[in-house]
């Protein structure tokens, strides 16, 4: 398999995944040409794309599906209360290309086999996908407000993780962001903090690590690479957990990486 992070954060959202048959997107939420470049500099063709995996109906995670729908004739898959909630925001699309799953279920995508699992976060049906192929699995664990049980279930066993490390909770709470959005960040329904994240990828370690973890969705006001790092590496160094951890990068094309 082979993962790359276009993009990660409020800006805009979206994911390479792919086998040696398959490719998937998981989110457009930015504008298409810029997906376009970013897929062509890592020797991807916009119109072998196979799937678009839609997260939630949020503007950064779908503001590029419907145009590179169009161009490319890709299908674009989501569960039903978020097909209804982005719809009107997505423009017109293939009735063909309209792909519909049930949350909490698996379905497969070429000789991807995809898996999505309900999230807490304010959204009409929000989900999560783990994507395996061959005893190998990637999983995007963004925009959500804590980790249940089901959902920590969903993400054992990745070889690698793209996983919400949003903010710091003292910028949060210090920083020029009105009260109400503050209570909606650090609510269940919200985003993880820098200190979640550690605690949880601690937690899961416990049971079977991860190979490979991308903290990402950072904050621009309320975070800095720099800290999520570090107060990340700072959990699992208490805890003596071993993991490699790398950041999702909210303005350029990650690395491409090969499982």
């Amino acid at each position: 398999m082979r993962f790359c992070s276009i993009r990660s954060g409020s800006n805009g959202n979206c994911y390479y995944v792919s086998s040696d048959s398959t490719q998937i997107l998981i989110d457009a939420g930015i504008n298409g040409r810029t997906i376009e470049r970013a897929l062509e500099e890592i020797g991807v063709w916009a119109g072998d794309i196979d799937a678009i995996l839609i997260t939630h109906e949020h503007s950064d995670h779908i503001s590029g599906a419907g145009v590179l729908s169009r161009r490319f004739n890709i299908p674009i898959y989501a569960n039903r209360l978020t097909w209804n909630a982005m719809a009107p925001y997505i423009g017109k699309v293939r009735e063909d290309n309209i792909r519909v799953f049930e949350s909490n279920s698996s379905f497969a995508v070429g000789d991807l086999n995809i898996t999505a699992c309900r999230k807490a976060h304010d959204a009409a049906d929000p989900v999560m996908y783990s994507v395996a192929h061959k005893g190998c699995k990637v999983s995007v664990v963004t925009d959500l407000g804590y980790v249940s049980r089901g959902l920590a279930r969903c993400v054992l066993d990745s070889d690698l993780m793209v996983l919400e490390s949003n903010h710091d909770v003292k910028m949060l709470k210090e920083g020029s962001y009105p009260y109400f959005l503050k209570r909606r960040i650090l609510s269940d329904h919200g985003h993880l903090s820098n200190d979640a994240a550690g605690e949880f990828l601690v937690k899961i370690s416990r049971l079977k690590a991860c190979g490979m973890v991308f903290l990402g969705h950072l904050s621009e006001n309320n975070n800095t690479p720099e800290l999520a790092l570090a107060t990340v590496m700072n959990k699992l160094t208490e805890n003596g957990v071993k993991l490699d951890i790398r950041i999702a990068s909210r303005h350029i094309r990650g690395e491409v990486v090969n499982l």
